[in-house]
């Protein structure tokens, strides 16, 4: 049985960048949402002792098994979307993680562009990313609940742009949510950790 992870910082510790409402509700509301559907929806099955990976990879190409998929992705998506945020985040990166950005993208500015445009321009509900591809750092979208790894690529910064994610605090201004997060949330330390 999968369980709502704790987080790493009080529910009011990203504001003003993500409201105590914002987070509440998402945390609290939505990730468990996600969590108790997907319980329901393997007990009893052989997917029932498998790891999230596992159960993502097992029903994302398996049309009879979209209700799975999305409740784990949204899952797994969300574990990691917990971890990329850190109250005061933002600032300057660890070194090896810098370095890694600037030989893949030419520099921090550029990667922040392009992440930033990845999120806006993710039609609908999904996520943006920051993916490891082949030992190279690749900038990618999905839609929905879908995420890198169901292409056999690595995710180690993601950005939730599903509304509920910013509607509160940001109405309709997704661009202004991707920039807050990516300049004032991000935890680089804990995306640095994800690089081996």
């Amino acid at each position: 049985m999968f369980e709502l992870p704790k987080l790493n910082y009080p529910k009011n510790a990203l504001a003003p960048v993500m409201s105590e409402e914002t987070l509440d509700f998402h945390h609290a509301k939505h990730h468990q949402t996600y969590i108790t559907n997907l319980n329901n929806l393997i007990k009893d099955s052989p997917l029932a002792k498998s790891s999230l990976e596992e159960i993502i990879k097992d029903s994302a190409k398996d049309s009879s098994k979209i209700a799975i998929f999305n409740n784990a992705g949204q899952h797994w998506n969300h574990i990691l979307f917990w971890n990329c945020m850190k109250p005061k985040g933002g600032g300057a990166m660890p070194a090896t993680l810098e370095k890694k950005i600037v030989e893949d993208f030419g520099s921090v500015d550029k990667f922040k562009e392009d992440f930033i445009q990845a999120g806006v321009s993710q039609f609908g509900s999904g996520w943006a990313w920051l993916a490891i591809k082949n030992g190279k750092l690749v900038v990618t979208k999905t839609a929905n609940a879908s995420n890198p790894l169901v292409d056999n690529m690595k995710p180690i910064f993601g950005c939730d742009v599903w509304e509920h994610s910013y509607y509160i605090d940001y109405r309709n201004r997704r661009a202004d949510y991707l920039k807050a997060f990516i300049n004032e949330l991000a935890n680089w330390e804990f995306v640095a950790s994800q690089l081996n």
